[in-house]
């Protein structure tokens, strides 16, 4: 959806999309042309976190999801709230560090979703393989990359359409370790490619890797990721569980009229395989 929003500087028009991130870049636009000042950067952050197995054994998951939670610079504050309440929602002591798994009961995981799917300053972007619809054969590092080129795809187009700079950290990498070596050499390769990756909304420095008990953020991507996981991934009884998506869907990244499936969520392969096993996706 677009919106136009006048302001009183000379009949000064500007046409904006309207997304989780709000009027926010608008408004301090409008503030900087009646001040005579430009703008400042805006700074978006986001933190990526994944679910299921990267490997195509037989054996593992049939799904692997890589999802980012997106917070403007000036709600990191605001994001520590939240992950405060609902560590003390949830019988947790101050600081723990909050993983899904560590959410045993159903009541615990409809929360902790339903609360961040409630909170104004985040946006969600999930990319998600189904593995037994891939066709080509690639080692578990490069799956793992060419899933991140995906998301990463995603993150730099809501951050050009919000006129900010986004850096991103990404949560430990294991089964197999990746290195960050392995990641910048990727982010060199991906730069000689013809991607659709949008690298001067990006920070020039590249990503990181840390961990979830030092960057306390990576635990809502570990909540969404996992959230968005179990909508896909059959239990041992053959049963899967879309409540919790359903709950992060408000925060979910929808850009203008543009299918959900192409920003917020997007399934990797999308073709008519994927969209007869899944024929909800699209109705999100």
């Amino acid at each position: 959806m677009y919106m136009v929003r006048r302001s009183a500087y000379d009949g000064w028009v500007q046409s904006c999309q309207v997304n989780s991130l709000g009027w926010r870049y608008l408004d301090v636009a409008v503030v900087a042309a009646n001040s005579g000042r430009a703008p400042s950067a805006r700074k978006l952050h986001a933190f990526i976190d994944e679910a299921g197995v990267r490997s195509r054994s037989k054996s593992s998951s049939d799904h692997f999801v890589m999802t980012a939670v997106v917070v403007d610079d000036q709600d990191l504050p605001l994001a520590a709230q939240f992950l405060a309440q609902l560590r003390l929602d949830l019988g947790r002591r101050p600081g723990d560090t909050l993983h899904w798994v560590g959410l045993k009961k159903h009541d615990q995981r409809v929360h902790a979703a339903k609360t961040l799917g409630a909170q104004p300053w985040a946006t969600i972007s999930s990319v998600v393989a189904c593995k037994r619809h891939l066709t080509n054969n690639i080692t578990d590092s490069q799956f793992y990359l060419y899933t991140f080129r995906y998301l990463l795809e995603r993150l730099s187009w809501l951050a050009r359409d919000s006129r900010a700079t986004l850096s991103y950290t990404l949560a430990h990498i294991t089964r197999p370790q990746m290195t960050i070596g392995e990641v910048r050499q990727y982010e060199t390769a991906l730069r000689s490619m013809g991607t659709s990756i949008e690298w001067g909304a990006l920070d020039p420095r590249g990503g990181r890797i840390e961990q979830p008990n030092r960057v306390e953020m990576l635990q809502c991507a570990d909540l969404a990721a996992s959230a968005t996981f179990r909508a896909f991934e059959l239990d041992q009884f053959g049963n899967t569980e879309r409540r919790y998506l359903g709950e992060l869907g408000p925060r979910l990244y929808r850009r203008g009229y543009g299918a959900l499936t192409s920003y917020g969520l997007k399934l990797h392969p999308w073709d008519g395989s994927t969209k007869a096993a899944y024929p909800w996706v699209a109705a999100l």
